[in-house]
C-alpha cells in the first residue's frame, strides 16, 4: 500500500486512541475536545435518539444508563452464554438480549415517525467507536485514510479478532493488519533499539492493564530487527473496570448496612457511583484519601464516604496479585527467570496504581519500568508506527503455516468430520471449536492407509484457513477460513451493517446540522433582545418584540423540529429586524 496515510488505532475497553506518522514522527491525534484519547462509550439520547459517541456519551451516562453503552469490547466475539458474558451483565446497567446465541445490546432508537427496539452487537458498537477516531484522524490530515492497523490482546481468539476486524468494515475502515497490543508497545517504545551493541539479543516482558483486558508477553529482539514472541499470557476479563467493581459492591454494601436502601438495581445510582469510584481511583495514584461524595444519591440521601489508598489496595490484592501469577506463568511458559528480562514495559491506564508497581518492582529485583511513552497511548503509538511501514512495503509480516498427517479409522472411510478447536487443555470440551467442515472423496480403502495432510495458515491478522488434501496427485483439496466461526458475522450481514452504519452517520450529520441551526436562531433570538433597546421607534419596538415572542414560543415548543424549519423561522425573524437596523444605521 502506498500513496495514503494509515492509522493506527487502540481500541479500547474503556478508551480509543488513534495515531499517525508524519514527518518521520508519531503523533497521536487529539479528538474535537481537544483530548488524545476518546471514551469507548456510546449513547442514544432519550428524547430523540441523537447518537452520541465518545465525551458526549460519557458525560451523559449517569443520567441515561439504559441507553449508554460502555465495555463492548468485553461481549465482542463472544457467545451469550459465556460465563464471563453472565457474569458481566450483573453490572451492566443496559439490557443485553441473546440474538441467535449472541449478546446484544438492545436500545429503543427512532425510526422514520415510530419507536423501535433496535438490537445491536458488539461488532455495530465497536464500529461506532472507530467511526469516530477514523473522523478525527481525517479530520486532522484533511483527507481520507488509506488503512488502519488495529490492535487486539494477544489472546484475543480467531472469533474475537474476525469480529474486530468486521467492527473496522463495517465503520469504513480498511483494516490491513490487526496486530497484538503488547507488540505495537514494543514498537512505540523503540525496542528494536535498544539491545545493546555488545549483545545480539534482549528479553522484554510486556504489562498491559487496561480497562478491562490485561496482557502479558514475553519477547525476545534480535540484532535490532526480529520480534520473537516467547510466550503469551493474560486475562481477557481483568482490568481497571473490575477494580472499579470492588470498589463499587463495597459501596453499595456500605449503602446498605448504613443507610438502609439496596441501589443493586437502581441503574442511575449505580452509574453515578461508578464514575464516582472511578474518579476516586485515579485520584488515589497521586494522594492517599479522596472523598467519594454524590448529592441526592438515592431517596434524597446526600452520599459523602471516605477512600482511602489501604481500602482499595485491600479490595483489589488479590486482582493484583492474580496478575503477578499470570507474569510468573508467562515467564514460565517463555523458559525464562525474572533476572534475565531486560527491559519491562508498562501499557494501559491501569498501570499508574502505585501498588501495581510496587510489586513489579519487587518482582523484578528492583527494576523499574521502561519510561518515555505515555501508558494510556502507547499501543496506538507503535500501531501507527507499523501502519508507516506497512503503507511504504516495508517490514510486511508474512503469515505462517503447520502441516499434520492424519489418517482414516474405519475400513472403506470416504468422508472425515474435521473439526477445529482453539485451546490449550487436552480435551476439546474444554477448548472453544472454532468452525469445522466434511472431507469428502477419500479414497476407499483399509484403515490408516489414506494419508491425510491438514494445513493450518495464520495470515497476518491472525486469522486461521485450514486446508485438507489427500496424498494422492489427482486429489483436491478442501478447506475452511475460520471466518465462519459460529456466531460471526456473514459477508451478507457485513454489507448490511455498512450501509445501515452508513444511514446513521448521515442521520448524525442531519441531527448535528438540526442542532446548529437551532443553536443560531437562539443566538438571533438573544441578540436582538439585547439590541432592542437602542429602537427609538415604538411602532418598530412593538413589531420586533412580537416576532421575537412568536419566534421563542416557537423555539420552545418545537424541540424536534427540522434544519430547514429552524432555517425557515430565522430568516422570518430576519425579515423584520434587518429592515429596522438598516434604517437605525442608515438614521446615525
Amino acid at each position: 500500500m502506498s500513496g495514503g496515510d494509515v492509522i493506527g488505532i487502540d481500541l479500547g475497553t474503556t478508551f480509543s486512541c488513534v495515531a499517525v506518522a508524519r514527518d518521520g514522527k508519531i503523533e497521536i491525534i487529539a479528538n474535537d475536545q481537544g483530548n488524545r484519547i476518546t471514551p469507548s462509550f456510546v449513547a442514544f439520547t432519550a428524547a430523540e435518539s441523537e447518537r452520541l459517541i465518545g465525551e458526549g456519551a460519557k458525560n451523559q451516562a449517569a443520567r441515561n444508563p439504559r441507553r449508554t453503552i460502555f465495555d463492548a469490547k468485553r461481549l465482542i466475539g463472544k457467545k451469550f452464554d459465556d460465563p464471563e458474558v453472565q457474569r458481566d451483565l450483573k453490572y451492566l446497567p443496559y439490557p443485553v438480549v441473546n440474538r441467535d446465541g449472541k449478546p446484544c445490546v438492545e436500545i429503543e432508537v427512532q425510526c422514520d415517525v415510530e419507536k423501535v427496539k433496535r438490537a445491536f452487537r458488539a461488532e455495530e458498537i465497536s464500529a461506532m467507536i472507530l467511526g469516530k477516531v477514523k473522523e478525527t484522524a481525517e479530520s486532522y490530515l484533511g483527507k481520507p485514510v488509506a488503512g488502519a492497523v488495529v490492535t487486539v490482546p494477544a489472546y484475543f481468539n480467531d472469533a474475537q479478532r474476525k469480529a474486530t476486524k468486521d467492527a473496522g468494515t463495517i465503520a469504513g475502515l480498511n483494516v490491513i493488519r490487526i496486530i497484538n497490543e503488547p507488540t505495537a508497545a514494543a514498537l512505540a517504545y523503540g525496542l528494536e533499539n535498544r539491545v545493546e551493541k555488545n549483545r545480539k539479543r534482549m528479553n522484554a516482558l510486556v504489562y498491559d492493564l487496561g480497562g478491562g483486558t490485561f496482557d502479558v508477553s514475553v519477547m525476545q529482539i534480535e540484532d535490532g530487527r526480529l520480534f520473537q514472541v516467547l510466550a503469551t499470557g493474560g486475562d481477557t476479563h481483568l482490568g481497571g473496570v473490575d477494580f472499579d467493581n470492588r470498589v463499587v459492591d463495597y459501596f453499595v454494601d456500605l449503602t446498605r448496612r448504613k443507610y438502609g436502601r439496596d441501589i443493586r438495581g437502581n441503574g442511575k445510582a449505580l452509574g453515578r457511583l461508578r464514575r464516582e469510584c472511578e474518579r476516586a481511583k485515579r485520584v488515589l495514584s497521586h494522594q492517599s484519601r479522596e472523598i467519594v461524595e454524590i448529592d441526592s444519591f438515592v431517596d434524597g440521601i446526600d452520599f459523602v464516604e471516605p477512600l482511602t489508598k489501604a481500602k482499595f489496595e485491600e479490595l483489589n490484592l488479590d486482582l493484583f496479585r492474580r496478575t503477578m501469577e499470570v507474569v510468573r506463568t508467562t515467564l514460565e511458559d517463555a523458559r525464562l527467570g525474572t533476572k534475565e528480562v531486560d527491559e519491562v514495559v508498562l501499557v494501559g491506564g491501569s498501570t499508574r496504581i502505585p501498588k501495581l508497581r510496587e510489586m513489579l518492582k519487587e518482582m523484578f529485583h528492583g527494576k523499574g519500568p521502561c519510561k518515555g511513552v505515555n501508558p494510556d497511548e502507547a499501543v496506538a503509538y507503535g500501531a501507527a508506527v507499523l501502519g508507516a511501514n506497512l503503507s511504504g512495503q516495508a517490514n510486511a509480516v508474512p503469515g505462517v503455516a503447520l502441516v499434520d498427517d492424519f489418517t482414516t479409522k474405519d475400513d472403506r472411510q470416504t468422508t472425515a468430520d474435521i473439526k477445529v478447536y482453539q485451546g490449550e487443555r487436552p480435551l476439546t470440551k474444554d477448548c472453544i471449536e472454532l468452525g469445522g467442515f466434511v472431507m469428502s472423496g477419500i479414497t476407499p480403502a483399509l484403515r490408516g492407509v489414506p494419508k491425510v495432510d491438514i494445513t493450518f495458515e495464520i495470515d497476518e491478522d491472525g486469522i486461521l484457513k485450514v486446508t485438507a488434501r489427500e496424498k494422492l496427485p489427482t486429489a483436491e483439496s478442501q478447506s475452511i477460513t475460520i471466518t465462519d466461526y459460529k456466531g460471526n458475522l456473514t459477508q451478507q450481514e457485513i454489507e448490511r451493517l455498512v450501509e445501515e452504519a452508513k444511514k446513521m452517520a448521515e442521520e448524525d450529520k442531519m441531527a448535528k446540522a438540526r442542532v446548529n441551526a437551532r443553536n443560531e436562531l437562539e443566538r438571533y433570538i438573544y441578540g436582538i433582545r439585547n439590541a432592542i433597546c437602542r429602537i427609538a421607534d415604538e411602532g418598530s419596538m412593538e413589531m420586533v418584540e412580537s416576532a421575537v415572542g412568536e419566534a421563542s414560543r416557537w423555539y420552545e415548543e418545537n424541540q424536534g423540529a427540522s434544519k430547514v424549519d429552524h432555517e425557515k423561522m430565522l430568516k422570518k425573524l430576519e425579515d423584520v429586524w434587518n429592515p429596522i437596523v438598516n434604517r437605525l444605521y442608515h438614521g446615525a
